[in-house]
């Protein structure tokens, strides 16, 4: 059997649904190595589509075309890569180097296909380009080359994975005819060392230099000249030792796609900076977020204990309705009073009850000993503290120099309180009352002259009037706390001296708020968590905390949102740039899938640079939106005396896998569009 046979071979192309026109007809030929074919005939005769079918770029045909006893017909395309790969070598008119490649890479470009080490393909590409005289070109562009050593650069690259065929179309149709006997002479050598030539051509002169020539004529083989064959010589392009063809590796991929940026840099730089917007906007949306809610967060916890939390009685905790119902009758006697917003144990604790403030205002809900029990069991509780805290409408006053000063918060102190609350004097003891700083200044015009003075208390408690005399201990200041103690004026007291004031009226306190000391701060937020769970209310401070945060979330999704639509417009960018760049490089698509790269290869190409462009646009995103933060921090620190941006490692890490993300599901589109295309219409791409 021959080493390339074609029997019957047939080629059909469509022109209507119903009709074809018949390009190759009943074909017979047999070809052994070490021959040298030209075969030729005019334009239309059939012999580049021939040629196409023989070299494995078209494999839509009628009949046999056997390599070595296998149909390369029946080949899968896993098949016809390796066939490509290893079998066939591609010598074209025009060259089809790939012009932003060096001449070293481009002949080594078919190793890089098959994964083949650094070091073996470049020892290997140079040892053929020194047998083709081209030693001193190595690193030089291909428009730095004259035509006949392009030629020589492509036969290079043909024989760099010494096939046993080598296919050229017209090799010497691009240059002069002492350039076209340069190169004919390398290829009678090639044929000397055994492999199987086959020329296409027009010329004569070229076909005289073979040891067959095949005439074909509308479709058919009309002539079959044999001339006196070629003495053989040792392969001098043969590897000594082939390696396993595998496949493209990914950080191949990337390689040969760095090497594509950099022909268009610029243009690669542009796309990067526009992408980089969208990811510097986001990231800054989400610092901003977080620098916000980090200063709320850190002013509250100036003003709280961080190892106390709050808790307070709900409807759904309350176990006994009619005990509930005598608490929240108030006698038609006594000053209207909707209480159960107390400033106790520091004033921002324990204000609003619930999520909804409002419809609790009217609740004033004492603790059970079933509620203090349930509460002490909650894992990484050390003790409880237990307080009151009630808020009025005008009905409760402190009397100073014959003169009333209603104020609207009370509550008993704890060690929910901090020394930050002090603005002057000290803590209250026994007998002793704090005072806000309003309320101070009001009764003396200057806060800290109220310190050691007596005031008369009046409170109306479960529609009971008490009243006792305290010494002013110190002055309150809930600095930027939020709740009502912020905001209101406010009385605090021990919870001893509270009991007393009610023993004096026949009274027995019945404690309305429990303060929860954890073990450890980091606990804090986990037994916030079970309060919340058994239904109980918590502090109003958190209350408010996780009504801003959630607001504060919201408006800055909604910035980050507007600013990820630069993303969506960075996406379309990347992918229209995408497609001007295989249109660009069509004719190299089809030079790599010649030499044996398959589709996935191609995608795997394409989308390796919008990979690229997606990371550098992140990276850099990310350096602006730091670069931006760090100035105004700078800024805003000065004004305001705080930090109002805080980006994370997180937000810079989300940033650049965004842009990845994004920029590699725009890729897929075009990279797809390139793995589709045929090979012969690519190569013919001008």
């Amino acid at each position: 059997m021959a080493f390339l046979e074609v029997n019957n071979l047939n080629k059909y192309y469509p022109i209507t649904d119903s009709e074809r026109f018949h390009a190759l007809k009943d074909v017979q030929l047999s070809f052994e190595k070490g021959e040298l074919v030209s075969i030729i005939g005019e334009s239309g005769s059939g012999k580049s589509t021939l040629m196409n079918l023989l070299g494995g770029l078209d494999s839509q045909f009628d009949g046999e075309i056997l390599v070595d006893g296998e149909n390369i017909g029946q080949f899968k395309e896993k098949e016809m890569v390796a066939f490509h790969k290893e079998k066939i070598g591609f010598i074209f008119q025009s060259f089809n180097l790939v012009p932003h490649l060096s001449i070293l890479d481009n002949v080594t470009l078919a190793m890089t296909l098959s994964n083949i080490d650094s070091k073996t393909r470049k020892a290997r590409a140079k040892e053929v380009l020194e047998q083709l005289g081209l030693k001193d070109h190595y690193q030089k562009k291909p428009n730095q080359l004259s035509g006949g050593q392009k030629q020589r650069v492509a036969i290079a690259r043909a024989l760099v994975n010494d096939p046993d065929i080598i296919i050229a179309d017209e090799p010497t149709g691009a240059l002069d005819s002492q350039t076209s006997d340069q190169v004919l002479d390398i290829i009678q050598d090639i044929a000397k060392t055994g492999k199987l030539v086959i020329m296409v051509t027009h010329s004569e002169r070229v076909a005289s230099r073979s040891t067959r020539i095949v005439t074909i004529d509308d479709g058919k083989i009309i002539n079959d000249e044999k001339r006196p064959p070629l003495q053989f010589h040792d392969n001098a392009f043969q590897i000594k030792e082939k390696q396993e063809n595998k496949n493209l590796s990914f950080f191949a991929a990337i390689r040969m796609a760095l090497l594509n940026m950099k022909e268009k840099l610029s243009r690669n730089i542009l796309i990067s900076l526009g992408g980089s917007i969208g990811i510097m906007s986001i990231i800054l949306m989400l610092a901003l977020g977080k620098g916000v809610n980090d200063y709320l967060t850190d002013t509250m916890n100036e003003n709280v204990n961080p190892i106390i939390s709050e808790a307070r009685m709900t409807e759904e905790t309350q176990s006994d309705t009619a005990a509930a119902a005598s608490v929240e009758t108030v006698p038609a006697t006594a000053p209207a009073q909707p209480s159960g917003m107390g400033g106790g144990g520091g004033g921002i604790g324990g204000t609003l009850l619930a999520d909804n403030p409002a419809a609790q205002m009217s609740k004033n809900i004492p603790f059970e000993e079933a509620n203090i029990a349930e509460l002490e069991a909650i894992p990484h509780v050390e003790k409880l503290e237990l307080s009151y805290a009630s808020f009025s409408m005008g009905s409760d006053t402190v009397v100073y120099e014959g003169e009333n000063y209603a104020f609207m918060n009370f509550g008993t102190t704890s060690e929910n309180m901090t020394d930050s609350n002090i603005l002057y004097g000290e803590f209250p003891d026994q007998g002793e009352v704090l005072i806000t700083e309003e309320m101070a200044d009001g009764m003396a015009g200057n806060a800290e002259d109220m310190i050691g003075e007596d005031v008369e208390v009046k409170l109306s408690v479960n529609g009971h009037a008490l009243t006792g005399t305290y010494t002013v201990s110190g002055i309150y200041t809930a600095g930027n706390a939020i709740g009502p103690a912020g905001s209101f004026d406010s009385v605090f007291m021990t919870m001893d001296t509270f009991a007393d004031m009610n023993a004096a009226n026949g009274l027995t306190v019945e404690p309305n708020v429990v303060y929860l000391y954890a073990d450890e701060a980091g606990n804090s937020q986990d037994i916030k968590d079970a309060i919340n769970g058994l239904g109980y209310a918590g502090s109003s401070t958190d209350t408010l905390a996780k009504t801003f945060t959630k607001m504060l979330d919201i408006f800055t999704y909604i910035l980050a949102g507007v600013a990820g639509i630069s993303l969506f417009v960075s996406a379309i960018m990347i992918l229209t740039v995408l497609y001007i760049s295989v249109v660009e490089r069509t004719q190299e698509i089809g030079v790599i899938k010649a030499i044996g790269g398959r589709n996935k290869d191609i995608r795997r190409i394409f989308v390796s640079e919008s990979f690229l462009i997606g990371l550098f646009s992140g990276l850099l995103g990310v350096a602006i939106a730091a670069l931006l933060s760090t100035v105004g921090n700078v800024i805003v620190e000065r004004i305001f005396g705080t930090t109002i941006l805080h980006m994370t490692p997180i937000y810079a890490l989300l940033g650049i896998l965004a842009s990845v993300i994004i920029s590699v599901i725009a890729g897929v589109f075009p990279a797809n569009k390139a793995a589709k295309l045929d090979p012969i219409e690519a190569l013919r791409h001008d």
